[in-house]
């Protein structure tokens, strides 16, 4: 038994007794306070270059997943989500391309519209993840823990844009029990949370070359979307979506329109090439908010409680056995 093994291994068995007293956070988070930063994309200004896309390839590249060369087959569904043969594509979300620019025909007119994490305000993905592996930070970011994510894919699922993608092959169930428990990591824009963290910017916004993105306290970005629609007579999307998020889209066009137009790109599209987030449609209510998302965390929350103990236990020591 190697020594990594050991520890993980003692810390599962030393934290089984206990773990029933550490439940994950599953309480709703609350909406971000007054160092929440938020993001202002202008849809009438974005020329779909892929200036963004590029910075935000550049900036994460050493982040992306590495996974082993023989993945484990999950069971019981005898399957596994690799992407490493499209890590080179940006033209949809995957755990290497973090953003990418969907252009859709409108009305004659040709509308990019820049694709990522909309950063809600009381985000279904982290407060449902049963590792806890997800947290939304002061500045209003979601970020995911690839040290504590076992890729199980509900925050894919419950989130509206089905933004988080998985890779297989890496994290922390590839040392608990591959193959049998996990799926590999979720990935997703973090809003570049250490660059704000030091008083930057999320590299899609410094690279935007037209001025399309703008970020800044989120209130001002709110207030800068609805002056800017006012002015071209356009549309907001993202201030009450899924409860509100931090990522204020403006268009002249309606939404309801862009998603049509998604929509019916995505029906066209042979299978393999709609591995996408939705379209646009306006989505008002959180999962969280409603009753029946309510009961679902209140009943998993004793089996989270054990599991995420020792996926915790097992990750720290881990982290110290590397060292």
């Amino acid at each position: 038994m190697s020594r990594r093994e050991f520890f993980a291994r003692s810390a599962l068995g030393g934290m089984a007794g206990a773990a029933v007293l550490a439940a994950p956070s599953t309480a709703f988070a609350a909406t971000a306070g007054p160092g929440a930063l938020g993001t202002l994309i202008d849809l009438s200004l974005c020329d779909g270059c892929g200036a963004c896309v590029d910075a935000c390839r550049t900036t994460h590249a050493d982040r992306y997943p590495r996974p082993v060369e023989d993945i484990p087959v999950n069971w019981p569904t005898g399957k596994y989500e690799d992407w490493q043969h499209m890590a080179e594509a940006t033209d949809r979300l995957t755990p290497y391309n973090w953003t990418y620019v969907e252009s859709v025909e409108v009305d004659g007119a040709t509308v990019h519209v820049p694709r990522r994490c909309m950063h809600c305000d009381n985000p279904p993905c982290a407060n449902l993840c049963p590792f806890s592996a997800q947290e939304k930070t002061a500045e209003g970011a979601v970020v995911i823990d690839p040290d504590a994510c076992l890729g199980g894919a509900k925050c894919r699922t419950v989130c509206p844009w089905h933004i988080p993608q998985r890779q297989a092959g890496v994290g922390v169930y590839m040392d608990v029990a591959p193959g049998a428990l996990g799926g590999g990591v979720m990935y997703k824009c973090d809003m570049c949370a250490d660059l704000i963290s030091e008083g930057g910017q999320p590299s899609c916004v410094s690279a935007c070359p037209t001025g399309a993105m703008q970020f800044g306290p989120k209130d001002e970005m709110r207030a800068a979307a609805r002056q800017r629609a006012d002015a071209i007579g356009g549309y907001i999307y993202g201030a009450d979506e899924n409860g509100g998020t931090s990522t204020f889209y403006v268009s002249p066009v309606p939404f309801s329109e862009i998603d049509a137009a998604i929509s019916e790109r995505k029906a066209s599209m042979p299978e393999a090439e709609r591995i996408s987030v939705p379209g646009m449609a306006p989505v008002t209510e959180n999962f969280l908010d409603g009753t029946e998302g309510a009961l679902k965390t209140i009943a998993v929350t004793p089996f989270l409680g054990v599991a995420a103990a020792a996926v915790a236990a097992i990750s720290t020591f881990k982290k110290g056995a590397d060292r």
